[in-house]
């Protein structure tokens, strides 16, 4: 018996569902996402289509059980969120905006500690 196909989530999907898993409600999401709470209702439910999900929750947990998420907290808008993106195989615009923000941060810091300790 085979493992079932994996279903292509989106990066925003993908937070909508991490968000879910977190407790956070449709408004809190959408606050973090930059998104109206109507549009991240939408968003869960067509993750949970693809999931062949029957609620939000039935979601979560079939991502889990499919490796989609990992069930941990997640770390979101930093070089820990960008690399989760990049461990789950999310290249370019599939990584979310605030997680390739923060990883430019976190490179530009290294950078200038870099320069800074070349000049001392």
């Amino acid at each position: 018996m085979t493992a079932p196909a994996r279903p292509e989530l989106t990066a925003t999907e993908l937070a909508v569902l991490a968000g879910a898993a977190e407790g956070d409600t449709y408004a809190a999401i959408g606050a973090r996402l930059g998104l109206h709470e109507k549009s991240v209702a939408k968003i869960a439910v067509r993750a949970g289509r693809k999931l062949g999900a029957r609620s939000i929750t039935n979601a979560v947990v079939l991502a889990c059980r499919a490796g989609i998420l990992d069930g941990r907290p997640q770390r979101h808008g930093d070089h820990a969120g960008y690399e989760a993106h990049r461990k789950r195989g999310e290249r370019g615009k599939q990584i979310c905006d605030p997680c390739r923000e923060g990883e430019k941060a976190y490179r530009d810091g290294l950078k200038a500690a870099r320069q800074a300790q070349e000049a001392a």
